[in-house]
């Protein structure tokens, strides 16, 4: 409670517009950690600790070995998919399809939205970050918010998903803006 006192605080001084987003920035539920998932080439940040679990997918006629580290947290998932392609000519083919199936996934309408600059990443025209809105397979709104970019031949899928709108644009601007590759 000793950070709701600081931020009320913070809030007498400053006015209380600044208030509610003093606290959804300091909520406990979105306890921001520096994350360096086994095996994936990236630093990042995570409101969680996030858990992984590796599996070889079907990817635009390939197989494909993947590793996803995620963690839910305030209602939402956030994980970092990463793939390899193996050679430099899968890598563009793997993105596109990598791309659809996350919209496929969820039934859903994209639409790009401003990638940040990944430190690391190595160009690709597949690059993108996407808003998808779509369905559970119950029928319930969903909203995906994920960057596609590459390092080399890796493959990376960042996501942050939940019904209804998950998280506000600070807690998204937190995980896509952190994201470092190496």
């Amino acid at each position: 409670m000793r950070w709701l006192a600081g931020a009320v605080d913070v809030g007498r001084r400053l006015g209380l517009a600044v208030l509610p987003m003093a606290i959804v920035a300091c909520a406990p539920s979105l306890d921001w950690r520096e994350a360096r998932p086994d095996g994936s080439g990236a630093t990042m940040l995570f409101p969680c600790r996030p858990s992984g679990r590796e599996r070889v997918v079907r990817l635009a006629d390939a197989q494909v070995p993947m590793q996803q580290h995620s963690c839910t947290a305030a209602g939402a998932t956030f994980s970092l998919i990463v793939a390899e392609a193996g050679t430099l000519e899968r890598v563009t083919p793997l993105l596109a399809a990598l791309r659809a199936q996350a919209t496929a996934n969820v039934s859903g309408q994209a639409t790009p939205q401003p990638l940040p600059a990944i430190s690391g990443a190595t160009f690709s025209a597949q690059s993108v970050r996407l808003r998808i809105d779509g369905k559970l397979p119950d029928g319930r709104p969903v909203v995906e918010h994920a960057a596609f970019f590459v390092r080399g031949t890796r493959l990376y899928q960042a996501t942050v998903i939940g019904t209804g709108e998950p998280v506000g644009a600070e807690a998204l601007d937190n995980f896509f803006d952190a994201i470092r590759l190496h």
